[in-house]
């Protein structure tokens, strides 16, 4: 009996010295976050405008979606006297409260053709929330096509992996970079530095095996250095299953610029600003796709 005593009273004093302890998790002044990345397949006869925002939130909480006052794209082209002519679309929330805006449907003018492609348009976009104006500058990124890809019988570090091996031209005359992707939230970022103007044939691993007959989609995108940059640095954040275009855990800053107040483009990176902006990136850059189906 006296060592059970003495069991109850070592328990209950470990019971009672136990204590809450309070996790302070960071906070801040919540940002909108802008998903603009517009990817252009080569059949698509108008460009694919879904923009999607948000705001940041506290740790361990839901990222809310909002909604805009107002959201204009500006279109800068060149006529054949090579002055500027600028077209004017205005974007509308797809359903109230989904936070996701496209050309507004109502009139014909806010579809953006494709064709205006191949004269080497501006793309300015035009955010009003909250009271606050921001302002993003994109110009269109062309890519190469995939020229071959093929299942290979490699491993890279264990069994239970899947070898591709793909080939493509680099775009002749130019400093170009590319964004792989693989699906599944694998991406892979790559620049010519080595292979200008040369085919350029390198095998990736996914780290798991498919089953026969399963069909994968890889796509090229053509991206420029800035938003290399950019891409790199989600990258060396994004190691969750939630996706690479969702909140980093730092934050990145992308080229979505708050000019609330400001009345002069030039300055519109707000270099005197430096904690004035929204998360996101806004872009216009070409896709090619190839499937490649498991033996």
């Amino acid at each position: 009996m006296r060592k059970l005593g003495l069991l109850f009273y070592i328990l209950f004093t470990l019971w009672s010295c136990e204590d809450v302890i309070s996790v302070d998790v960071p906070t801040g002044e919540s940002r909108l976050i802008v998903d603009a990345f517009t990817r252009v397949g080569v059949t698509d006869s108008l460009i694919p405008f879904k923009i999607k925002v948000t705001k940041t939130n506290n740790f361990f909480e839901e990222i809310p979606v909002t909604s805009l006052e107002r959201m204009v794209l500006l279109v800068e082209l060149k006529d054949e006297d090579g002055f500027p002519t600028t077209g004017v679309a205005t974007f509308a929330e797809t359903n109230s409260g989904s936070g996701i805006y496209v050309p507004d449907p109502c009139c014909a003018i806010n579809e953006i053709p494709t064709n205006i492609l191949d004269f080497d348009p501006i793309f300015r976009l035009i955010i009003e929330h909250e009271g606050k104006k921001y302002y993003a500058e994109t110009k269109y990124v062309p890519t190469p096509i995939i020229n071959t890809i093929s299942q290979g019988n490699n491993t890279l570090i264990r069994d239970t992996e899947t070898e591709i091996i793909i080939s493509f031209e680099d775009m002749p005359n130019l400093k170009n970079f590319y964004l792989f992707d693989f699906g599944f939230n694998e991406f892979l970022l790559t620049d010519d530095e080595f292979y200008q103007n040369q085919e350029f044939k390198f095998s990736y691993f996914y780290d798991q095996i498919f089953e026969s007959g399963a069909e994968l989609d890889v796509s090229i995108l053509g991206i420029d250095k800035t938003l290399s940059d950019y891409m790199n640095q989600l990258l060396e954040q994004s190691e969750s299953p939630q996706g690479l275009f969702q909140t980093p855990v730092t934050t990145v800053r992308g080229n979505v610029f708050d000019i609330t107040g400001l009345d002069n483009r030039d300055i519109f990176d707000n270099v005197e600003r430096p904690n004035d902006f929204a998360l996101g990136y806004f872009s216009v850059v070409q896709e090619q796709v190839k499937t490649l189906i498991i033996k």
